[in-house]
């Protein structure tokens, strides 16, 4: 009844739940996890990356280099210096019982990576990430080289993201 009738308590009540209510949804924040305040994606563009060994490390070191600079190539100023060490690994799963020949497979890419500050050789993140990417082995040997490249490219550009996100988060929390 003292709520309903209009009274002085009623208009303090509402305002006071008005204003808690207000206070609870300015003390929420939503921002992207790698959002431009902390500096993440300056700090992304100042990684250099160390040079290939071999095909897939290439391409593996081509798309972070892109993932890390926007598509702008790599730093002329590093910050922070990322050692990448690629594996390649073909598995044959299902057989062709009667010739022992491989139908289909997986290519799984794994790399090794640290990544040190320059100026105090301090290591900010290190760990071991794999990518697996499906292949069908076709009848023509071309063919099959070719799936097998495809397959390699697949995973060296998932094993990109997955690193380039561990980086990131790494230098979001510095």
């Amino acid at each position: 009844m003292l709520l309903s009738d209009g009274t002085g308590l009623s208009r303090f009540a509402k305002a006071f739940a008005g204003i808690a209510i207000l206070g609870v949804i300015a003390g929420c924040q939503v921002r992207p996890l790698y959002s431009t305040p902390a500096g993440t994606e300056g700090k992304l563009a100042a990684v250099a990356i160390s040079k290939a060994d071999d095909r897939v490390e290439q391409q593996v070191r081509n798309d972070l280099i892109f993932l890390f600079s926007g598509g702008a190539g790599e730093t002329q100023s590093a910050l922070y210096h990322l050692d990448l060490n690629v594996t390649v690994r073909k598995i044959g799963v299902l057989l062709d019982v009667r010739d022992d020949i491989p139908r289909a497979g997986r290519i799984v890419v794994s790399a090794d990576y640290n990544l040190v500050q320059t100026d105090s050789g301090e290591t900010l993140a290190s760990g071991k990430r794999s990518a697996v990417a499906l292949v069908d082995y076709p009848v023509q040997e071309f063919a099959k080289l070719r799936a097998v490249r495809d397959a390699e490219n697949r995973g060296a550009r998932e094993l990109a993201e997955l690193i380039r996100a561990d980086v990131a988060s790494a230098l979001g929390r510095r």
